[in-house]
């Protein structure tokens, strides 16, 4: 004989969680915050791949279904850039929907990049759905090698009244 532990509230507990697990299953249906990650949180779109050299930034996204006409890159405030695109729906007559996952409509993605661009000079090339952008850095941004000079006497510096090689102040 198998022993079952008693749950005063069971059968309540059974029917909130069936209520939750309904309640869940509309709200996804109903989502109309775009793609979600597993736990739901929002997934920011494009995904984008952003990497650098000495002397460039580059970033590369996908973005099928968009045509270059629905396509717009700006550089603000010279380290924020801005990708702004439109996917329009296929056009289907006389059909039945079965599946709709692809998102369409507008998006906006702004990021701020690592240094400052030299915005003239971004190129940007997209085909087949995959845009590369190419963003030089400012030569205000890049390192520079600061030459140090020895003072004119060659002696170290010292203040009146006070012997720092000894220690003593």
């Amino acid at each position: 004989m198998s022993i079952l532990r008693w749950h005063p509230l069971g059968q309540i507990w059974n029917e909130f969680d069936r209520a939750h697990s309904e309640m869940t299953r509309f709200l996804e249906y109903v989502d109309t915050r775009g793609p979600v990650a597993p736990y739901g949180e929002p997934v920011a779109y494009p995904p984008l791949n952003v990497w650098d050299d000495n002397d460039n930034i580059y970033l590369e996204a996908e973005l099928p279904g968009i045509t270059l006409e629905n396509l717009e890159i700006t550089i603000t405030d010279g380290n924020r850039m801005t990708l702004n695109g439109q996917r329009k729906p296929a056009e289907v007559a006389n059909t039945t929907w079965h599946r709709q996952e692809r998102s369409f409509g507008s998006f906006s993605r702004t990021l701020t990049l690592p240094v400052l661009v030299d915005s003239d000079r971004v190129e940007a090339h997209f085909e087949l759905g995959d845009l590369r952008v190419t963003l030089p850095k400012s030569p205000k941004a890049k390192p520079r090698r600061i030459e140090v000079k020895q003072n004119r006497s060659g002696k170290q510096n010292q203040k009146k009244g006070k012997n720092h090689e000894n220690g003593d102040q």
